[in-house]
């Protein structure tokens, strides 16, 4: 199996792979893209509170067409559902729960992450512009930041890399990522197979990774 045949986990099951590592009372924020789709994920008796930078605070799963309020999204702009419990608030209120240390873990994407735990997700190579957002805030406060992102570009190019070549937005911060071909946690020389996602072998991994892979103890 080459690393361009090894699909993997589609991205609902990316989210809902790395929505297992939450642990009962997080607050977990979601960024935008594929970090959104955790709060579809079926968490069990585990009281999860999903905390979007824009201030819906307590939400549950997007709604399907027809079903949806159009005046409630999360952070990516998706119309959600609300929990028991649930709050909408100010957005200046909401990034003062992200500055004052009370998210237990964010869940962003990224353009590449690096074996030391950096990682990039604001600006593309060569692209004019870029905005980091909300991003440096959450990487700077939150108590863990976790990845999702495709292991490999559209070209196949390795998003999981020794160092990351694009702008970097927080240093060391990485604890944990989750791709397409499984979940890995960065251990500075490279990455820990945490697990293979079902018809990926360790040698297609290593093959679409540019970093050093080892197994999980």
């Amino acid at each position: 199996m080459s690393a361009t045949t090894a699909k993997g986990w589609d991205r609902q099951q990316m989210a809902d792979r790395l929505a297992q590592e939450f642990q009962d009372g997080w607050i977990v924020n979601l960024g935008v893209g594929i970090p959104t789709l955790c709060s579809n994920t079926d968490i069990g008796d585990r009281d999860i509170i999903y905390h979007a930078e824009n201030g819906v605070i307590g939400y549950g799963p997007v709604l399907p067409a027809g079903q949806e309020d159009l005046h409630l999204v999360n952070a990516g702009g998706q119309n959600v559902s609300l929990n028991p419990g649930a709050a909408i608030i100010h957005h200046a209120d909401s990034f003062a729960i992200i500055r004052s240390g009370r998210i237990d873990v964010t869940v962003m994407g990224a353009y590449e992450v690096a074996a030391n735990g950096d990682f990039a997700n604001w600006k593309i190579g060569g692209a004019r512009g870029g905005g980091i957002g909300g991003a440096m805030d959450l990487a700077a406060c939150a108590k863990r930041v976790f990845i999702i992102l495709e292991h490999n570009t559209r070209k196949g190019e390795p998003r999981l890399l020794r160092d990351c070549a694009l702008p970097v937005t927080a240093r060391g911060v990485v604890t944990l990522v989750a791709t397409n071909l499984g979940l890995f946690a960065p251990t500075g020389d490279g990455f820990a197979v945490r697990e293979l996602a079902p018809g990926v072998t360790f040698a297609a991994a290593q093959a679409a990774t540019g970093a050093p892979l080892t197994e999980h103890p």
